[in-house]
């Protein structure tokens, strides 16, 4: 048989479109953008070891007062008033013959009754028995079973298996959930905020590594370049230093040397174009300035 006709087959028994309630998961995403979520879950997550320890002793403490009741209780809730003249039952509640239990003012106490709770609430065996007892621990209609109890046997002695129950099975037990929930959430709080803290603690260090590097490295910088400097000067020699003073001074003579002929320069050509001097006493002068100049 080819795979194509195998996935043919799985696709007519099978419709994929249920595959799209898979989508629901969807906003579980969010649980990635919210840090608390997270440590809830987690916190869950880590609880469950615990919590299936606690669920066992749970267990345990169901099934020990379950056979305690079977012993007690057994057969006790299908007994109610009957009617002697049309034999209608005449009320919804057990009935017992031996004082102390509940006698009926009318008619007689006899069988057959499924029981209250259309025949779910009973000791007759051991499935019936843990039921019963789980509802008493979840503290859901548990009076009702009380007085019932006590109709068929007596209130003398039921207080003493009702009210270990409640107080081991209740108070005790079921808080021993929240107990462990409620500290596996404290670890784990503690937990991220011990990390949060690890974690600024170290990017803190890092950048004062980094500044301290940064600074180390300027000094280094400073101490170099003052090296060099000191090593410079060593090698400039007196004479070297007189000799740079020298050329500066030539240079500026030179300077100033050029300044004066082209003042000169212009002087002569005033004078020339100036109508109070002789042209022979300008020439003269001008020849003179230019031969002191060269």
């Amino acid at each position: 048989m080819s795979l194509s006709k195998i996935l043919a087959t799985a696709g007519t028994q099978f419709d994929l479109r249920t595959l799209r309630a898979v989508r629901v998961l969807r906003p579980l995403k969010l649980v990635s953008g919210i840090p608390s979520l997270q440590v809830v879950l987690k916190s869950i997550m880590k609880a469950m070891v615990p919590l299936l320890q606690i669920g066992l002793l749970l267990f345990f403490a169901i099934v020990m007062f379950a056979i305690i009741g079977l012993e007690f209780y057994m057969g006790k809730f299908h007994k109610a008033c009957f009617s002697n003249e049309t034999g209608e039952r005449l009320g919804d509640f057990p009935c017992g013959e031996d004082w102390p239990a509940r006698r009926c003012e009318e008619g007689i106490c006899k069988k057959y009754w499924e029981g209250p709770n259309f025949g779910i609430t009973n000791f007759d065996n051991i499935l019936f028995a843990v039921l019963t007892v789980f509802q008493c621990i979840t503290m859901e209609g548990w009076t009702d079973i009380l007085y019932n109890t006590n109709d068929a046997a007596g209130n003398m002695w039921n207080w003493l298996y009702f009210i270990p129950l409640i107080i081991i099975g209740s108070f005790f037990m079921l808080n021993l959930v929240l107990g462990v929930l409620s500290g596996e959430f404290a670890k784990e709080r503690e937990r991220v905020e011990n990390r949060r803290a690890f974690l600024k603690l170290r990017r803190q260090q890092q950048i004062e590594r980094e500044l301290n590097g940064y600074l180390e490295w300027i000094f280094k910088a400073e101490e170099v370049m003052l090296a060099e400097e000191d090593k410079n000067a060593e090698e400039k020699s007196p004479l070297d230093v007189l000799k740079r003073a020298t050329i500066k001074k030539s240079k500026n003579d030179l300077i100033h040397a050029e300044e004066g002929e082209d003042h000169f320069t212009d002087v002569c050509s005033v004078g020339k174009s100036n109508e109070g001097h002789s042209p022979a006493s300008v020439g003269g002068l001008c020849s003179k300035a230019k031969g002191s100049g060269s």
